[in-house]
Order: C-alpha cells, then structure tokens, then sequence
C-alpha cells in the first residue's frame, strides 16, 4: 500500500496562498486517483480534489477557481496550490489514495498525519 506524508501547511492571512505536498513512497502513475481531503475542527472530513493516474482532475464546488491539484511524476508527488485563502479553508488536510473501487465521497478510513493549515481573517 503506497504510503503517503503531507507538507506544507501553515499560517496565513486571508487572501494569501499555500501549496501543500503529497509525498508518495511508490509511483504515483500506480496509484487510480490521489486526492486531497480537510477536516475543520468540529467538521467532519470532506473532499477537496483528486487528481487520476491519467491525469484527469475533480474539484469540490467550493474550491473551484481556488485551488488546483498537480503533480510531478518525476518526485512522485501531488500538489495542492491553495489561492485566495479564506478563514473557512482553516483545516487539516490530507492526502489519500483511492483504489478503483473506493467511494470518493466516503472513503477508506485510513489517514495520514495531515498538514495544518489556518486561514487568519
């Protein structure tokens, strides 16, 4: 199973932007669709992006024209460019692999340690 370590949240203003990284131990061309998941305190874990070993993407409703998912090959690695933060982006977010068959919406519930990122107003 690939294993996957998030990076690069932190704290910023609203308006600012974050790129988050997923690093992944084996190939990501291997790997059906990576996605990016956040959970706000008191919230429950929520769908942001996905990106498919195609390269094809899917976004929330609420981040289009915000954020854009990404990746090198070469590392391995998806990214999350965050733009145009908001306080409501405040979360833990984290990256996930979904098999062919695993719901996007509901997926396995094996996470990650996740980045913290908080949007200050």
């Amino acid at each position: 199973q690939v294993q996957l370590v998030e990076s690069g949240g932190g704290l910023v203003q609203a308006g600012e932007s974050l790129r988050l990284s997923c690093a992944a131990s084996e190939s990501i061309l291997r790997v059906t669709r990576l996605g990016w998941y956040r959970q706000g305190r008191g919230s429950q874990r929520e769908f942001v992006a996905y990106i498919t070993s195609g390269g094809s993407t899917n976004y929330a409703d609420f981040v289009k024209g915000r954020f854009t998912i990404s990746r090198d090959t070469a590392k391995n690695t998806v990214f999350l460019q965050m733009n145009n933060l908001k306080p409501e982006d405040t979360a833990v977010y984290y990256c996930k692999a979904l098999g062919r068959s695993d719901s996007v919406y509901n997926p396995p519930d094996n996470w990650g340690q996740g980045t913290q990122v908080t949007v200050s107003s």
